[in-house]
């Protein structure tokens, strides 16, 4: 699974996605799902790119009750077009999903290691989401995303079996235009390569979500 990611800065993310808006946007360095985390789209009807806030935690737009989006945070890539919640968003409301990298921890008997997972030469990598419009009975709407997960990589697998989908930059156009070849999105949510990953310990400071500073992405030594 995904549950704990950082962003870049907005200026960062303006010109690698070749953005048409801008926001108010701090970095981020221990994002947690149910908050509202920068997501790239495109513009209904153009070919425009815009970053807008959306809460982590899809909420499908048949949903009840919108607290079904808690169990919701993550579309496995292998049911991800069969699943009622997420089959709708993967053929018209794709996203990107804009980090430095993720965490995940390493358990064992003795020990719960956080790790920083990135790529080895670029500072900002995009997940594969889906994102969905939701209004509830009392006319409340709530727009809602979720990270796609894929199997993990031989790096990353050493710590957990899954890790986000990363779509190359080369491949963003096809996964954000809702009129790409349906049948051709499943290769984009294959492991990244594990040439390109790179994994190393952080300090425990980061299982606390009110730590949000740089410090959550300092390498410490293994144990």
């Amino acid at each position: 699974m995904c549950g704990r990611f950082a962003r870049p800065t907005l200026e960062e993310l303006a010109g690698y996605f070749n953005l048409k808006n801008t926001l108010d946007l701090t970095p981020r360095y221990n994002i947690t799902p149910g908050t509202d985390i920068a997501v790239v789209r495109v513009v209904s009807g153009t070919h425009d790119r815009e970053l807008v806030m959306l809460k982590w935690g899809l909420i499908p737009f048949w949903a009840k009750d919108k607290k079904i989006g808690y169990k919701m945070i993550n579309a496995r890539a292998e049911t991800v077009t069969s699943k009622p919640a997420f089959r709708a968003g993967i053929r018209q409301r794709r996203c990107l999903i804009p980090a430095l990298g993720f965490y995940e921890w390493l358990h064992n008997a003795k020990i719960k290691q956080p790790y920083f997972i990135r790529l080895k030469d670029a500072d900002i990598l995009a997940f594969a989401g889906l994102w969905e419009h939701w209004q509830g009975e009392d006319n409340e709407i709530i727009e809602s995303c979720s990270i796609i997960t894929t199997g993990a990589n031989m790096t990353v697998g050493r710590i957990h079996d899954r890790m986000p989908a990363i779509i190359e930059q080369a491949q963003y156009e096809q996964w954000l235009d809702p009129k790409s070849d349906r049948a051709r999105l499943p290769a984009l949510l294959k492991p990244f390569p594990d040439s390109k990953i790179l994994a190393y310990p952080v300090g425990n400071g980061v299982n606390n979500p009110k730590n949000d500073s740089p410090d959550c992405l300092a390498e410490i030594k293994d144990n």
